[in-house]
């Protein structure tokens, strides 16, 4: 099979996470889905970061009805921080019957050069990139970075742009900050992460 992994930390998975897995299980030649929830950093711990174990349960109640998509946890058994390029190599060995490709936002294209090994992730895998309305932040830091990089990036054949992918500018830390000022959040979250949230007093 043909899986795009998609990486983040699910703090907590909203609806913007699950409109671009369903895009790309349904929309490109991908089989399958995983959403690789990244485990917390020890050396950069937030007060506002799920347990691991509660992101993970997030996502898969969150994807439970769809086949396409599944919750993965590998990087919790792997060595942290955790890198890409270390968790490709070590799916590849445990999983030599599947094709593993990235699912990334466009932003992070621009930056793949700072990731480790990232000529070796780009020569081996298939990365497919969704187009991203960024925030004010997002903006003036993408702006600090040589867009040429980007572009050159995206000429690569490893590189598939799917430019007609939907557009959300919806942000987990938006979510956390409503939730914490007592918004009315569930319409950007599916009804069992509301509920779940809701019942743990997560966030507040």
């Amino acid at each position: 099979m043909k899986i795009g992994l998609y990486f983040g930390t699910y703090n907590p998975i909203h609806v913007g996470h699950l409109v671009i897995a369903n895009y790309m299980a349904d929309y490109t030649d991908l089989n399958q889905v995983w959403l690789v929830v990244s485990p917390q950093n020890p050396l950069k711990e937030k007060l506002s970061l799920l347990a691991d174990y509660h992101r993970l349960a997030l996502v898969k109640a969150a994807i439970e009805d769809n086949s396409k998509l599944r919750a993965s946890d590998i990087e919790f058994k792997l060595p942290k921080p955790s890198y890409t390029a270390t968790t490709l190599a070590y799916l590849k060995e445990k999983h030599p019957e599947h094709e593993f490709a990235l699912i990334m936002g466009e932003d992070n294209l621009r930056t793949l050069h700072k990731w480790q090994n990232h000529e070796a992730i780009l020569r081996n895998h298939k990365i497919y990139v969704y187009p991203r309305v960024l925030t004010t932040q997002e903006e003036a830091e993408v702006s600090q970075i040589n867009s040429q990089i980007g572009n050159d990036f995206a000429g690569n054949p490893n590189v598939v742009l799917c430019d007609d992918a939907p557009v959300m500018k919806v942000s987990a830390s938006f979510i956390r900050q409503g939730i914490k000022d007592g918004k009315d959040v569930r319409y950007l979250l599916t009804e069992p992460i509301h509920k779940y949230i809701d019942e743990m007093n997560f966030y507040r």
